[in-house]
């Protein structure tokens, strides 16, 4: 890869096809990053057996969001794509960060307790170890910089954290601290008006859904909770559906949408018509990419593999100058 300003790595479990949230939070950041930064991004699949009773789905799963990916403007002749178990180095290194890594540190993330609170039933040896995996993603790939939202500091902090504990203790300075490129993006709320989108809550919408089933989906957003009938005045400011219509409505409708909904000139219905017709609008580009890419999915894999060879280039460099660093026979 060139050299561009430095390296990004970003990587994400296999969920399947991504919501408005994952396109707005992250999706979209990473595309605007491809032309300023040589970016790595990972299907972290060995990241989600923390938590998956089944893994039936994990390769349709997979196949499904690089599509959204490559539909929304990743590009594989930019940007390094593959999937984390390609690279096994990782699981290595991931073993090495752990000597290294107090375990009081561990439970005490606010990232370990998130996923105990989730997953009450199945706390294992992966999930506690999940933030030095993480660690071990971003150092495998020599990454400087990382784009996260606010909430995820804590993990950079801790990545920062290994590095100079490693470094430190095998007398190296192999490994480099990334710093953190904090998101721009707001949390975008579910349809349900009050938590962010999220497939597990259902109350997400599917970038690849098809009009009909975005124009449903949007239908069942809630508005101002205080505004009970078409009469009542309401408050664009707390309303959700107005947060959307300023990502993709015109600022002529979004100006139109303030004023009418504070005097009841436009009623809930007619405002959420108004935002799934122009949310379709902007969508549709992206479904035609999707439906076209999905036509040959040979070339998905193909796309995947090359990114997994050119990631393991990178990351069996690394994995020598770690072993020197240790001194392994």
């Amino acid at each position: 890869m060139s050299a561009k300003r430095g390296r990004v790595f970003s990587g994400a479990r296999p969920t399947g096809r991504q919501h408005l949230g994952n396109y707005l939070g992250a999706i979209k950041n990473y595309i605007a990053l491809q032309d300023d930064y040589d970016c790595v991004y990972c299907v972290v699949d060995i990241h989600a057996l923390t938590t998956l009773e089944t893994t039936h789905n994990l390769k349709e799963n997979t196949l499904d969001m690089v599509l959204d990916w490559l539909a929304a403007g990743m590009d594989p002749k930019k940007s390094i794509i593959f999937i984390q178990s390609h690279v096994p180095e990782v699981t290595e290194l991931h073993t090495y960060l752990s000597m290294v890594t107090p375990l009081g540190k561990l439970t005490d993330l606010p990232t370990f307790k998130d996923k105990v609170r989730e997953n009450p039933n199945n706390i294992n040896y992966g999930l506690v170890g999940y933030p030095v995996l993480m660690a071990a993603d971003i150092l495998l790939y020599k990454a400087d910089t990382v784009p996260v939202g606010v909430d995820q500091a804590p993990h950079i902090e801790f990545t920062r954290e290994i590095v100079r504990s490693f470094n430190y203790h095998y007398s190296t300075n192999v490994l480099i601290e990334p710093k953190m490129k904090v998101t721009e993006f707001p949390k975008i709320i579910g349809i349900d008006g009050q938590l962010k989108m999220s497939k597990s809550l259902d109350n997400h919408i599917e970038m690849a859904g098809t009009a009909e089933e975005t124009t449903k989906r949007v239908m069942l957003m809630v508005t101002d909770p205080a505004r009970q009938r078409r009469s009542d005045p309401g408050n664009p400011d707390i309303c959700n559906v107005f947060a959307m219509h300023k990502i993709f409505s015109s600022p002529q409708e979004v100006s139109m949408v303030n004023v009418e909904c504070r005097r009841a000139g436009i009623g809930c219905v007619d405002c959420k018509k108004l935002l799934a017709h122009n949310l379709n609008k902007n969508l549709e580009p992206f479904r035609q990419r999707r439906a076209a890419l999905a036509q040959n999915e040979g070339a998905i894999w193909d796309i995947l593999h090359d990114g997994s060879k050119r990631a393991k280039v990178i990351a069996e460099k690394t994995m020598t100058e770690v072993r020197d660093s240790i001194g392994l026979p």
